[in-house]
C-alpha cells in the first residue's frame, strides 16, 4: 500500500544554480514520470517571501505581520504531494527534481490525527 508525502521545496545557499533550460528539462522530465507511475499529487511552486504573511494568535488576538522574516536562512519555494510504497522510494524519485540540485527537498509521511483513528476503531 502507498504511502502518502508532503514533500516541501526549500531554498539553499549552498545549492547548484541551475540554467532556465536545465531546470524545465529536469522538472517536466520529474513530472512526466511521477505521472506516469500514478505517484504525482498536486503540487505547486510559491510566492517569494515579500508576499508572505505570518499569523498568530496570542491572548486570543488574531496578529498578522508582513513579511519577508529575517529569521528564515532558506525559503519554502512550493510544494507537492506524491504517493511511494516508502520514503526510501520517494527519496529516490526526489532526488530527480531540479530543486534537490538548487536546493533541498523535505518528505514527510503524511499520518492521521489520533482523533481520526480513535473513530476508525469506535465504527469497527
Amino acid at each position: 500500500m502507498a504511502q502518502q508525502y508532503l514533500v516541501i521545496h526549500m531554498t539553499d545557499s549552498s545549492g547548484t544554480l541551475l540554467a532556465q533550460d536545465e531546470d524545465q528539462r529536469m522538472l517536466e522530465s520529474w513530472a512526466k514520470e511521477g505521472e506516469d507511475a500514478g505517484r504525482l499529487g498536486p503540487g505547486a511552486p510559491v510566492a517569494g517571501p515579500e508576499q508572505a504573511k505570518s499569523v498568530i494568535v496570542r491572548d486570543g488576538k488574531v496578529i498578522v505581520t508582513d513579511g519577508p522574516f529575517p529569521e528564515f536562512k532558506e525559503w519554502f519555494a512550493g510544494y507537492d504531494l506524491l504517493e511511494a510504497a516508502s520514503i526510501e522510494e520517494a527519496a529516490a524519485y526526489m532526488a530527480k527534481h531540479p530543486t534537490a540540485v538548487a536546493g533541498k527537498v523535505l518528505i514527510l509521511p503524511v499520518v492521521r490525527l489520533p482523533w481520526e483513528d480513535d473513530a476508525d476503531a469506535a465504527t469497527a
